[in-house]
């Protein structure tokens, strides 16, 4: 085994390890998907999911890759890739499976696209949706060979009748919006970061049950505002809502009125 191919190895061992992933297609997906063939050529500026400062990496060996790390996409901006631990406890939480149909709102650089291509399989689909052109412009060069991804350059918030069984938003929002829940199929599942202004909230998780939604808090968040998020205290009042109503206890409603549940 080459020293990149155990590292690879090691890394999906932590993964598992340290968030106790159940699904045995998601670690085969890690362990296939290459990180280093969704980013730019290193070194790298790297940093773990605690950190305020990046590093730069010794060289541009990918092994420095194959560590529980947020890689920069815009230092400037403080845009990275997804913390891979992070986003693989999400997907196992949402229960992604074979001929599944994935929205992601905020793909990338199509990393965690190309990882939900191997586990939904050839009969399943993955449409992915970036608001950045250029993001989105390299994630369609870099998932060329995933014939079951769809690279959309776009906003996520528009209607695009795509039915879903799994939705999952990479960016920080005040609230949920109508769309996403409107296009989740019977049993659907929403994953969406709920945060305020300083990035700061929770991610959310939503299920479509009968005629009407089930949202649960699943952790806490830090994370790059979504393209239309709000920017007013308002906004962070919903979001705080929104955090506190869903770490209680299972919030149940059926619609939305300005960001907030209604049983109406």
């Amino acid at each position: 085994m080459s020293d990149l191919a155990a590292a690879r190895a090691r890394f999906v061992e932590l993964i598992a390890k340290r968030e106790r992933i159940g699904s045995p297609r998601l670690l085969e997906a890690l362990a296939a998907v290459p990180r280093e063939d969704f980013l730019a050529k290193g070194p790298w500026r790297i940093k773990s999911g605690a950190a305020r400062s990046y590093r730069l990496t010794p060289d541009a060996d990918p092994i420095h890759l194959y560590d529980n790390v947020l890689v920069a996409i815009d230092a400037r901006r403080k845009l990275d890739t997804g913390l891979p631990s992070l986003w693989a406890h999400f997907i196992d939480v949402l229960g992604v499976g074979q001929k599944d149909r994935v929205v992601q709102i905020g793909c990338g650089l199509g990393y965690f696209s190309a990882v939900l291509s191997k586990i939904v399989g050839p009969k399943g689909r993955v449409h992915a949706i970036e608001c950045d052109g250029r993001l989105a412009a390299r994630a369609a060069t870099y998932l060329r060979a995933y014939r079951n991804v769809d690279v959309v350059h776009g906003d996520g918030c528009e209607a695009r009748g795509v039915p879903a069984d799994v939705i999952i938003v990479h960016a920080g929002f005040s609230h949920p919006h109508p769309l996403w829940l409107q296009s989740l199929r019977p049993r659907g599942r929403l994953l969406v970061p709920l945060t305020q202004r300083d990035r700061e909230g929770a991610a959310v998780k939503i299920m479509r049950k009968g005629r009407g939604f089930e949202a649960e808090a699943v952790q806490q968040i830090r994370i790059f505002p979504g393209q239309g998020r709000g920017t007013t205290a308002l906004d962070d009042r919903v979001a705080d809502w929104w955090q506190r109503a869903s770490a209680l206890a299972p919030l149940r409603f059926r619609r939305l009125e300005q960001g907030l549940p209604s049983d109406g």
